[in-house]
């Protein structure tokens, strides 16, 4: 374990939490009235009992170098409203959570935590990877070869089923509903293609989405006919196209670029929430080497991703990239998050979208890059919400989709007129704001 150092703040605490409903019962957990026996350590320990419903009070353990939770409670959510309560009561200070000796039941945990930790180097050497004999590169490469030859096959008819519909006029497509594209998103997925299959659900609920849907619709069969003619073509592409292609399909990567140590500034963390599947983006910037790298974590049946780091602070780590875009895995943890007052480098208005119109060039498919704006002030215009640079000389939109969330406002409240430093993705439906920083100096403010 390594030292915590310095106390996160209530900010940071709640950028943890999995959802809104979490960071509101939480923050109402955030007082030393249901808590008893609190304590925690310099290494990153923090625990209490907290008074529930019933006879016993839910055991409570943090470790903030991961960080990681405990909690006898029956939520399923990570981290739940008792350790987000305890965290924001120990990031008070003054007292309000002693140092001490863990209990039992803490020590135990952390103990099995630190026993883990200490196991995994040594296990690189040795279970099925290790055992697997010599013949399993050849097998991998004909397992390839036959998901490359179902992933052709879908594509194939996919290509029909695109050539009928706009043969027959994309009028015909809202006759036809939403059962004939499941049928085909399932196909895919029987291709072993979840890619195109998530882009033909998209392409499915078009038709129903107002006034402007033929325009997108073509749009979207555009983009999925050049995604199918880039997969049959996929050998005459240059590498960091083809490893897109790949990818938007929805071949398996692996992080095996070299491994890069930094400081790694947490600059936003969002949850997008499907049926099945709940996605957790974290974005990171490395201070040292100026790159932006996003970590990805899933969550199955309604569970929150296990992963969470709070936005603003920093974290000393490896992290290894992927074949294509910005997507890395976390390797090495040397500290827990602690806060900083560094900022990632800022670009105006005009930089953001040449960023974006560059980036498409490698991925034609890509909905949005991440890029900071600096010195931005919020304004409102007849066409809606904007970013604009202090000088007034360039703006950029906010998507309309933003502009229709709590963050916007907390943005505006946070800018009161002045210039900003604001971290988001931008891409063609304009700029989604994430995270922001007064422009001198203060913490970061998460706005999802």
């Amino acid at each position: 374990m390594t030292q915590q150092g310095v106390r996160w703040t209530a900010d940071q605490v709640l950028a943890l939490a999995p959802d809104a409903s979490s960071r509101k019962a939480g923050s109402k957990l955030g007082a030393a009235g249901p808590w008893s026996s609190t304590g925690s350590t310099a290494q990153g320990a923090v625990w209490g009992l907290c008074k529930g419903s019933g006879r016993k009070p839910y055991q409570t353990v943090v470790d903030t170098t991961g960080p990681a939770y405990k909690c006898s409670c029956p939520s399923r959510k990570f981290p739940c409203k008792h350790a987000l309560g305890l965290l924001l009561l120990w990031a008070e200070g003054a007292g309000t959570v002693p140092d001490g000796a863990p209990p039992e039941f803490a020590a135990q945990w952390l103990e099995g935590r630190r026993e883990r930790a200490a196991a995994r180097p040594a296990a690189g050497g040795s279970g099925a990877g290790a055992a697997a004999g010599p013949g399993d590169p050849e097998a991998a490469r004909k397992r390839a070869e036959r998901r490359a030859e179902r992933v052709t096959a879908g594509v194939t008819e996919l290509e029909q089923r695109l050539t009928d519909l706009l043969r027959g006029g994309l009028a015909g497509s809202e006759q036809a509903g939403y059962g004939l594209w499941e049928e085909t998103a399932r196909r895919m997925v029987d291709a072993q293609a979840p890619g195109l299959a998530s882009r033909v659900r998209e392409l499915g609920a078009l038709p129903g989405s107002g006034p402007g849907r033929p325009v997108r619709m073509l749009e979207e069969c555009a983009l999925l006919h050049l995604l199918d003619q880039a997969w049959l073509r996929r050998e005459q592409l240059p590498e960091p196209l083809s490893a897109a292609v790949r990818t938007r399909i929805g071949l398996p990567g692996s992080a095996d670029g070299p491994p890069i140590r930094d400081d790694w500034l947490v600059l936003a963390q969002y949850d997008t929430v499907e049926p099945k599947l709940t996605t957790r983006r974290i974005w990171l910037y490395g201070t040292a080497c100026g790159r932006t790298a996003l970590l990805l974590s899933f969550g199955a049946a309604g569970r929150a991703p296990e992963l969470a780091l709070p936005v603003g602070a920093a974290i000393d780590a490896e992290l290894s990239s992927y074949a294509a875009g910005p997507r890395a895995g976390l390797g090495q943890r040397f500290t827990a998050p602690v806060p900083t007052g560094a900022r990632p480098a800022a670009v105006g208005p005009e930089g953001a979208t040449t960023a974006y119109g560059t980036a498409l060039r490698d991925d034609p498919w890509l909905d949005s890059v991440p890029v900071t704006l600096g010195d931005v002030v919020p304004t409102r215009t007849a066409k809606g919400w904007q970013l604009a640079d202090a000088q007034g000389e360039s703006a950029i939109p906010v998507a309309e989709a933003a502009a229709a969330r709590p963050g916007l406002w907390k943005l505006v409240a946070l800018s009161g007129g002045a210039p900003v430093v604001v971290f988001g993705e931008v891409g063609h439906r304009g700029f989604t704001p994430l995270t922001a920083w007064p422009a001198e100096e203060g913490d970061a403010v998460a706005l999802v």
